[in-house]
């Protein structure tokens, strides 16, 4: 099926879901689901292969050991992750879109690499420059986690602080809910965005690159089919 936009019918699904978020609620309504949110982002992740191979998140929420029992996730996100180690990501729900791409939580030795790269006078400069002017073009720069203090080994004054406390890196952009989610032009902004991003990506995968450790369970269990 090709790509033609997010129905209507995909974002009145998430607030309905917001609102009655059951068991009951996604029984009668997961035909909704299927034909206006997960066909779609299917749909989707098939024009963008290029960046992948994806892979579409359960919509199911692990409940173990949070507060919020509710059983089900407010948004549908995909994953894909390319030969060098960057990834991109793709979220959808009630409010609208979000594209970001990077490295988001770093393996122990990833994140080793990551601030031997950083420190380094050259390469850390390069980094930050990157950052800066994605930054300045509007993306959001994150990751899973930072530390709240330099971490060991290195100074608190030292000139890539603020990219030394972070586990990962990533830069994401964000539409609220607007027509064009309809049409293809989601394709062509998503695909723009993870284009500017290249620079990050180039870096990353050329200092950081895939870990070589094993995936744990929990990670693996991110991902499969309804």
């Amino acid at each position: 099926m090709a790509f033609t936009g997010f129905p209507d019918a995909a974002f009145s699904f998430f607030e309905a879901l917001a609102a009655d978020n059951t068991r009951t609620f996604w029984q009668a309504n997961k035909g909704t689901y299927t034909a206006a949110v997960r066909a779609p982002m299917d749909a989707l992740i098939a024009e963008l292969e290029e960046f992948g191979p994806f892979h579409v998140f359960r919509p199911y929420k692990d409940v173990r050991f949070a507060k919020d029992k509710t059983p089900y996730k407010d948004h549908i996100g995909a994953y894909g992750e390319s030969e060098g180690g960057a990834g991109y990501y793709l979220q959808l729900g009630a409010s609208g879109l979000m594209a970001a791409t990077g490295y988001y939580q770093l393996a122990s030795d990833q994140l080793t690499r990551f601030r031997e790269a950083v420190d380094a006078e050259a390469m850390g400069e390069e980094i930050a420059g990157i950052v800066a002017g994605l930054t300045k073009a509007g993306f959001r720069i994150g990751a899973l986690s930072e530390l709240k203090t330099a971490p060991r080994g290195y100074p608190k004054d030292h000139p890539r602080i603020e990219l030394l406390r972070r586990k990962g890196l990533t830069a994401a952009r964000s539409w609220d809910h607007a027509s064009w989610m309809g049409t293809r032009q989601v394709v062509k902004r998503v695909r723009e965005s993870w284009a500017k991003a290249a620079d990050m990506n180039a870096w990353l995968d050329a200092h950081v690159g895939p870990s070589t450790l094993a995936p744990d369970d929990d990670e693996l269990a991110r991902f499969g089919p309804l």
